[in-house]
């Protein structure tokens, strides 16, 4: 069972690790008005039909809102104390930034500002780790998971809790 604490909180794993399922059930817990911050992008049909599916299981009663690259902006328009944000994912987000030329570090300084200003909200990122493969081949893709990994440093940092979801098993770290 999932234990929801108030606050900024981080939930890590791999792909398909059950870390967004685990994020809604904190989200659930929080008796606060649920809602999704949605930074993906369907680009083809796996990724629509992967949009589909998160939102058949989180249910009608969260209310949705998408932003693939102006985090920040949206956060602050629905992160107060009064709602629960679950923004999925974190390196979505980051991907939009790195295939928009934008550049991500300001984007992370940021999003950290932005969180300092809002400590009484409840937010909930979620994120893929990507550090414990082996070193990429390709520039774009060793950037991708160094960016990766500076920001969930960041933001663990920042964050009041952090969970590392393997095989639907959540594991508090902070």
């Amino acid at each position: 069972m999932a234990v929801f604490r108030p606050g900024v909180s981080l939930v890590l794993g791999g792909a398909r690790s059950g870390k967004s399922a685990f994020a809604e059930r904190l989200t659930d817990e929080s008796q606060l008005k649920k809602i999704y911050l949605a930074t993906s992008q369907a680009f083809d049909g796996e990724m629509e039909s992967r949009i589909l599916e998160h939102k058949q299981r989180r249910g009608r009663e969260w209310s949705l809102v998408e932003e693939p690259l102006a985090l920040v902006d949206a956060l602050a328009q629905v992160g107060h104390g009064a709602n629960c944000v679950l923004v999925d994912c974190l390196t979505l987000w980051l991907t939009n930034l790195m295939m928009a030329d934008k550049p991500v570090e300001p984007e992370f300084d940021r999003l950290i500002e932005a969180l300092n200003g809002m400590r009484r909200s409840n937010i909930i990122f979620v994120s893929n780790e990507v550090g414990q493969g082996i070193v990429p081949m390709e520039k774009l893709s060793r950037d991708f998971r160094d960016h990766a990994g500076r920001l969930h440093q960041r933001l663990a940092a920042q964050a009041d809790h952090v969970w590392f979801v393997t095989a639907g098993l959540p594991q508090k770290l902070k």
